[in-house]
């Protein structure tokens, strides 16, 4: 579980920002709602995050610093000598200043596939916090190389961080006991300057890379750069190769009362498409003439799913562009049910339904502004003082109480 973003030099976001959305231990229990960051921990973080914004207040820019993270990761090392996709705020100023990003999430200690088995058998493992930071450097405001990427650990949240790896340009690559590089001495010296360390060890077997680069593969977004399960085609093909994915989506259509009694997937062509079994029809309904609302609840709903299934991280920009106001809050109670989310997934969503704010805590609430000079922050409605629990927060927000609402005129 993700519970601290920092944010620096990276598109609307100029200067250093930090979301820290740790709960702190005197709120009251909502037990539901929370998480603990860590097996066994006492510091809890939200299960789910809602980002709220005028438009181009940077709300889908925190999503991006997320999934570019996972994407680093996971697929710089393909990228070939090409510039990373990764873009400075536009000013003369931040044009070939640092871009910075960091996370810090929970997790056992020992990072190998004997510890992670020994946790799902319920055998104690130490677990703590860890710390992944990433520098790159950036000329003309596109990033081209890292000059910085470490990993850092905490055992039980206390003390200091200690290293896990760390890599600065022009110097060797540094390892650790979680971390040994033994035997990888000639792959460390040709780790590409526009490359993830962790991917490209992972593709020697590294084992501590292999196991956290699957961990940021479990992150799932439908944000488009660099990703393609944004594209309707590849959810046609993954939900023609997941049956049990079909059903699950057939159950929530009819509790959700759409007027579907059933969705198959069937081929046409060389493809897989929808077919929509509606009540009161005489035949079924191809894709291209149903609801965008429908369509948009099909395309989120295998990432969200996976989500919950697997304990992972769903990225969802605009959950709220054409999802009724009544459904939003449903999708919120997937994440806080403990039968369905028995893994504590966590889900960020950015929206404008304003009307959602009945149903979210302060702690679950997080806003972007954007100045006059284009520079946007971010901030969660815990850093505002004096916000209490029983504030109408869809009134005050309205109201210009929290700010991050457009000015018109």
């Amino acid at each position: 579980m993700i519970y601290r973003l920092e944010i620096e030099n990276f598109m609307c976001f100029r200067d250093r920002q930090v979301l820290d959305l740790t709960v702190p231990q005197t709120t009251p229990a909502n037990s539901e709602r929370f998480a603990p960051i860590y097996h066994g921990s006492k510091t809890f973080a939200p299960k789910a995050i809602a980002v709220y914004g005028a438009n181009a207040s940077g709300k889908s820019t925190v999503l991006k610093a997320l999934s570019y993270l996972a994407w680093f990761i996971k697929e710089s090392w393909n990228k070939g000598n090409d510039a990373l996709p990764f873009e400075a705020f536009n000013d003369d100023a931040s044009a070939n200043r640092p871009i910075r990003l960091a996370i810090e999430f929970g997790g056992i200690m020992d990072i190998s596939r004997s510890a992670i088995e020994r946790a799902r058998q319920g055998q104690p493992e130490p677990c703590g916090v860890y710390r992944y930071e990433l520098e790159l450097c950036v000329q003309d405001g596109l990033a081209h190389s890292v000059a910085l990427e470490s990993l850092k650990q905490k055992p039980g949240k206390i003390g200091r961080w200690r290293r896990v790896f760390q890599r600065r340009a022009g110097t060797l690559l540094l390892g650790s006991k979680v971390f040994p590089l033994a035997g990888y001495a000639k792959v460390i010296n040709r780790i590409p300057d526009h490359a993830s360390t962790l991917a490209v060890l992972a593709f020697f077997e590294h084992e501590a890379s292999e196991i956290l680069l699957e961990a940021a593969s479990e992150i799932v977004t439908n944000l488009p750069e660099n990703n393609v399960a944004a594209n309707s085609e590849f959810i046609f093909k993954y939900l023609a190769s997941n049956r049990e994915v079909v059903d699950d989506l057939n159950k929530e259509l009819q509790r959700i009362d759409v007027g579907i009694n059933e969705i198959q997937m069937v081929p046409i062509d060389d493809k897989h498409e929808p077919l929509f079994q509606h009540e009161g029809l005489a035949s079924e309904m191809p894709w291209r003439l149903e609801s965008h609302g429908t369509q948009t609840f099909i395309q989120v709903f295998p990432w969200l799913l996976y989500a919950l299934k697997r304990g992972s991280i769903a990225l969802i920009d605009e959950l709220d562009i054409a999802i009724h106001p009544l459904i939003l809050p449903e999708i919120l109670r997937w994440f806080y049910d403990k039968e369905r989310n028995q893994f504590d997934a966590q889900l960020w969503m950015t929206g404008h339904s304003v009307f959602l704010l009945d149903e979210l805590l302060k702690e679950e609430t997080v806003f972007c502004e954007k100045d006059r000079q284009g520079r946007a922050k971010v901030y969660s409605l815990m850093d505002i003082k004096s916000v209490r629990r029983s504030d109408n927060l869809y009134k005050k927000y309205m109201g210009g109480v929290y700010g991050a609402v457009p000015h018109i005129g």
